[in-house]
C-alpha cells in the first residue's frame, strides 16, 4: 500500500507514535510519505521504503500569518499526485485532518482516503476551543475512518463533539528491542537497592503536575536514599528548579533536558512517576514498562487501558501525593518484590502492546478504507 502521513515532527507522543508507525509500515514492504514542516525527530536515518516531504514556509506582507493548514494541503496533494498514495493517515485532528481533506478534493481523481487518528489534546483543548470546535467537528465527521488511542480519549471525544462518526480504538505500541536490559531480551530490571532512582518524563506542562513530582519524591525520601531525575523541558520547568531549591533537595533533584531516545535514560529509573492531570494514552508510562520501570500515576483519562493497578504499578487518586508515596515505597521495599512489579510491567509492554499487533490493526484498517 501507498500511505502518507503527516504528525507533528516533535518529541511529544503522537509524532513518536506517527514516525514508528511509518517506520514499520516500510519494514512491511509499503511505501510511506512523510509530509511536514521538518523531518520528525525519530525519522533521522529515512529508511527504505519511507520519503520525507517538507512543506515549505513563506512571507507574503497581505498575510499575518502563514496559513500552514493550506500550504499543508497543498503539499499532500502534490505528494499524493507524484507517489499515487492511497491514504493520508493524519496524526492530530488540528490542523492536519481538515488540511487532509482539502487535499482529497484537489485530487478527486485518485479517491484518496483520509484517516484521521486522535491523541488527546488535539480534541480535548485545542479542537475543542471555541474557535475551531465547529472545524475539528467537520473534520472528523468527513474523515473515512477515524481512531483514538484509548477507549477514555473515544468516549471522551463524543462526549465533547457530539459527532455521530464511528470511532475505533487503536492503543499506542511499543517495540521492545530498545528497552531491552540484556542483549537476549530474557530478563527486566534487577533490584539495585538503595540509592533508589525516581524519574519523571515529559513537556513540563501544568497538566503534569510537576510539583506534585517533588512533593512525592520528598515524602519518599524521608524512608530511603533516592534521587529524583527529570527528563524533559516546558513551561514548568523552572518551576520545578526553584521548588526543589525551597524543599531543599537541590543535591537530589537532576534535570537532563529533552532527550531523544527516552531508553537511554530510563535503563537508569527504578520507578517512574506519573501524577498527571489527565493522559489520553500515557505514551512514557508504556516505554517505562517496556524497560522493566514500573509506573505509579494517577488514575486518570487511559492511565489504567496501561498500567495494571497492583501488577505493573500503581494507580493512586488525582493530587493524591501521600498515597503515590505509599506505593512507591511498597515497590521499593524488598528485591523479590520489586523484581515482580519490574517483570509485569515489561510482560503487560510486550504482550499488550507489541507493535507487531498494533501496526497489523492499521494496515487492516488502510485495506478497509482502500475497498470503500
Amino acid at each position: 500500500m501507498r500511505i502518507g502521513i503527516t504528525c507533528y515532527p516533535t518529541h511529544g507522543g503522537s509524532g513518536v507514535v506517527a514516525t514508528e508507525l511509518g517506520k514499520h509500515l516500510a519494514e512491511n514492504g509499503h511505501e510511506v510519505a512523510f509530509i511536514s514542516y521538518s523531518t520528525p525527530h525519530r525519522l533521522n536515518n529515512i529508511p527504505d521504503g519511507v520519503t520525507f516531504h517538507e512543506v515549505q514556509n513563506m512571507e507574503y506582507p497581505l498575510l499575518k500569518e502563514f496559513p500552514y493548514t493550506l500550504a499543508l494541503a497543498s503539499k499532500m496533494a502534490e505528494v499524493a499526485r507524484m507517489k499515487k498514495l492511497q491514504v493520508l493517515h493524519v496524526h492530530y485532528a488540528i490542523p492536519f485532518a481538515s488540511a487532509a481533506i482539502l487535499a482529497r478534493q484537489i485530487v478527486p481523481d485518485l479517491n484518496l482516503k483520509v484517516i484521521t487518528t486522535l491523541h488527546g489534546t488535539d480534541v480535548t483543548l485545542v479542537g475543542n476551543d471555541s474557535s475551531f470546535k465547529d472545524v475539528t467537528r467537520l473534520a472528523i465527521e468527513q474523515s473515512d475512518y477515524v481512531t483514538a488511542v484509548s477507549s477514555f480519549l473515544k468516549e471522551q471525544t463524543y462526549s465533547e463533539f457530539r459527532v455521530c462518526k464511528d470511532i475505533e480504538v487503536i492503543h499506542n505500541f511499543i517495540d521492545p528491542k530498545p528497552y531491552c536490559v540484556d542483549s537476549a531480551n530474557e530478563h527486566t530490571k534487577e533490584y539495585r537497592g538503595s540509592p533508589f532512582t525516581l524519574m519523571h518524563i515529559s513537556n513540563f506542562r501544568a497538566v503534569k503536575r510537576i510539583p506534585d513530582v517533588l512533593k512525592i519524591f520528598k515524602l519518599v525520601s524521608y524512608s530511603v536514599d533516592a534521587r529524583l531525575v527529570l527528563v524533559g523541558d516546558g513551561p514548568d520547568c523552572g518551576i520545578a528548579s526553584a521548588m526543589a531549591s525551597e524543599m531543599g533537595l537541590s543535591d537530589k533533584v537532576f534535570f537532563t533536558g529533552i532527550v531523544d531516545e527516552v531508553s537511554s535514560v530510563l535503563k537508569d529509573a527504578d520507578i517512574l512517576l506519573l501524577p498527571s492531570e489527565v493522559e489520553s494514552f500515557g505514551l512514557v508510562a508504556l516505554e517505562a514498562m517496556a524497560a522493566g520501570v514500573p509506573v505509579v500515576a494517577s488514575d486518570v483519562g487511559g492511565l489504567p487501558e496501561v498500567i495494571s493497578h497492583g501488577e505493573s504499578g500503581f494507580l493512586a487518586p488525582l493530587a493524591d501525593v501521600n498515597k503515590m508515596a505509599e506505593y512507591v515505597l511498597h515497590i521499593l521495599k524488598d528485591g523479590r518484590g520489586y523484581n515482580k512489579f519490574s517483570d509485569a510491567a515489561k510482560r503487560i509492554a510486550c504482550d499488550r502492546f507489541h507493535y507487531n499487533s498494533i501496526v497489523a490493526q492499521y494496515e487492516e484498517l488502510y485495506r478497509r478504507a482502500i475497498k470503500l
